[in-house]
């Protein structure tokens, strides 16, 4: 009997048909493995991981392994994206033990839900060093069977070495400008300045640095950083790993040079850079930059878009060639002969030359990903769009991608405050609306009447697992970030209610560090606790920057309190490893401006000049600044109160550090006060 046909994560739904007979993860799965003395077999993944696909396809669809597992294991399948705090706790364990991790990941564990054995993709006959799947099953099983005593030794040996290491950074003091100019520091002896980015292959894009590169950039004035930010944008962005024709980028390159990517593309990625890209421009006037900010932000509301008005997770990697095998990137990839086979001889030679599709390929069997390895300027920009209408009309007829429907609280919230600013910068509306239908629906469909937050649902139907640190933390900086852009105080209300949830229910009061789940969440061997940003910024970074605007918007002591106390890791961890605490070092950079809070009050019933300064403030560059429009007399916002028109024309007030500049009724004037 196979349990995941009732549950909402694509990704279990995609086994649901498996020979095994998978559990999702719950007490009741434990509970059966106790009562029939087996050990359990958890197998963690997400519905866009090629891997975890191949190992599906060889090993839980094949019969006889079905049969093995079902007679002598307890299979438990879970959704890394609906169970982040499962996924953090194991990984940790897989990596202590095996230096490495990934997923799939597949971890073997007493009823206890206590870890013995660890790995990640195993294949379903021995190779490169590996043993098989079976060949491991049966180790597992006599193991369990012959030395329990061994066994039982080695998992509560792994259960207390994860207990130890909690995290210790030292003390709760936010970093000031000597650990801020060493993470610069470091950053710097680990790019690449050749290809731009940092390290090597597989490169994956650090969107987090940049907005520190930038809020540094602009709080100081550091030209190399805006020069690392911008090289590295302009890199991605003629790479393989952005979709030339649709927008949007790919997980990562596999190579250093950008070239050929991991095809899924996640939410979480396009909304981060979506913004990034929107931030490069605000600083540079980038055309680059727009482009890429429009035409990401273009691709999550075209192809994420969900019929509730959220976003989905993830496409997948793998698509159908044409002949009925599933192939990683075959929507994407391109050879010569395909080419000439929409556009005709002369214009698929042009394509071929401007999209960089060589006889030889870039890719696999003489594919090509397209990307744009000259110069832009140099082309018959007529053409070439031509070109691109024609070969996207031909890809839309390929077989697509398949689509992880699940909508992810954390993700829609780095999607909302993403899409509000874009649309705002480039004044479109529709950008504008997208943000705010998906935050009506985390209101509605996510939020119960408490504010706790439920991090996943899909199609309509909210999931059964609450939400996690990441996903109060992201959430809240969309809802302050729509605050911002559209001067409606309730979504300032809303960040509220879920940041004093991280105040009650995520922080430890001694040390003001925090942690990825509730204190009232399920208990697991370990309660995950992770400050470094990896993919997304960790639930601890973000709850910082989502702390900290509130507080300036508020004027909330305990707030900032805390933002500052959380920010003490950023201290410890920036000068040593700045790649990974980007979100954190970006955060305390706007602690470090203040950050300035703006207000601009204007005439009821449209105000024309208010409309301008808003804009204006928008546009500043000060990291961090909060702005807050309305109305003479408006209760939207605590910013607002007691601000007059300053002879009776639209007015804005910029304060920072309890102080207050003069009320200024000139946009020029606002620029230069937020141009540090």
């Amino acid at each position: 009997m196979n349990r995941l046909a009732g549950v909402t994560s694509p990704y279990l739904l995609q086994h649901a048909e498996n020979p095994v007979d998978w559990w999702p993860w719950g007490p009741e799965a434990f509970e059966e493995a106790r009562r029939r003395d087996v050990p359990v077999l958890l197998s963690v993944g997400y519905s866009a991981c090629h891997w975890c696909h191949v190992m599906a396809h060889e090993s839980f669809e094949d019969q006889a392994t079905a049969d093995y597992l079902n007679e002598h294991f307890l299979s438990v399948k879970v959704d890394r994206e609906e169970r982040p705090d499962v996924d953090a706790v194991y990984m940790e364990a897989v990596q202590a033990a095996t230096g490495q991790g990934g997923w799939p990941m597949t971890v073997f564990l007493t009823p206890d839900a206590e870890p013995f054995y660890f790995g990640t993709y195993f294949p379903p006959a021995p190779r490169h060093g590996m043993p098989s799947f079976r060949q491991v099953l049966e180790g597992v099983r006599h193991a369990w069977t012959d030395r329990r005593d061994e066994v039982a030794e080695v998992a509560g040996k792994i259960v207390r070495d994860l207990a130890g290491r909690e995290i210790s950074y030292g003390d709760d003091v936010a970093p000031g400008e000597q650990e801020l100019s060493q993470a610069l520091l470091g950053l710097t002896r680990e790019y690449d300045a050749q290809r731009g980015g940092f390290g090597g292959a597989p490169k994956f894009p650090p969107s987090m640095v940049i907005e520190f590169l930038l809020r540094h950039h602009a709080r100081t004035g550091a030209e190399g950083a805006l020069q690392m930010a911008q090289d590295t944008c302009e890199r991605m962005a003629r790479g393989g790993i952005y979709d030339q024709l649709g927008g949007g980028f790919a997980r990562y390159s596999v190579d250093r040079d950008w070239i050929v990517p991991h095809f899924e593309k996640m939410l979480y990625d396009n909304a981060l850079l979506c913004r990034v890209y929107a931030h490069l421009w605000r600083a540079t006037g980038s055309e680059l930059a727009r482009r890429v900010a429009l035409e990401t932000a273009d691709f999550m509301v075209r192809e994420l878009r969900t019929a509730e008005g959220g976003f989905a997770s993830a496409l997948d990697a793998d698509s159908d060639d044409g002949t009925g095998r599933h192939v990683e990137g075959a929507y994407y990839v391109w050879t010569p002969a395909q080419l000439t086979e929409v556009l005709g001889a002369e214009d698929a030679q042009a394509a071929a030359h401007h999209f960089g599709v060589t006889e030889a390929g870039t890719f696999e069997e003489g594919a090509s990903v397209l990307q744009l390895p000259q110069e832009e300027g140099v082309f018959d920009a007529e053409k070439i769009a031509s070109i691109k209408e024609r070969l996207s009309a031909a890809r839309a007829e390929r077989p697509a991608p398949g689509r992880d429907d699940k909508v992810v609280a954390a993700w829609n919230g780095l999607a909302i405050a993403a899409l509000a600013e874009t649309g705002a910068y480039f004044d479109r509306p529709d950008l504008l609306d997208a943000a705010v239908a998906a935050a009506d629906l985390l209101v509605r469909l996510h939020l119960d009447d408490r504010a706790g937050l439920a991090r996943t649902s899909k199609d309509g139907h909210v999931g059964a697992n609450a939400g996690v640190l990441e996903d109060y933390a992201d959430v809240a900086e969309g809802f302050l970030a729509l605050a911002s852009v559209t001067g409606e105080g309730v979504w300032l209300e809303f960040a509220g209610f879920l940041l004093d949830h991280v105040l009650v229910r995520f922080t430890d009061p001694e040390s003001g560090a925090l942690y990825d789940t509730a204190e009232d969440a399920e208990r697991l061997i370990r309660r995950p606790q992770d400050p470094t940003d990896n993919a997304v910024p960790s639930g601890w970074s973000a709850a910082a920057g989502a702390l900290l605007s509130y507080a300036a918007h508020t004027g909330s002591e305990p707030h900032r309190t805390a933002a500052e106390r959380a920010l003490g890791v950023v201290k410890a961890l920036g000068p040593r490893v700045p790649r990974f605490i980007g979100w954190g070092l970006a955060v305390a950079e706007a602690l470090l401006d203040g950050p300035r809070e703006v207000a601009v009050v204007g005439r009821a019933g449209g105000d024309p000049a208010a409309d301008e300064l808003h804009r204006t403030a928008l546009l500043g560059t000060a990291p961090g600044a909060v702005v807050a429009r309305g109305a003479l007399g408006s209760e939207e916002f605590p910013l607002l109160a007691d601000r007059v028109l300053v002879e009776g024309a639209a007015t804005a007030y910029v304060c920072r550090g309890f102080v207050c500049d003069l009320p200024t009724t000139d946009a020029g004037a606002l620029r230069d006060r937020l141009t540090p």
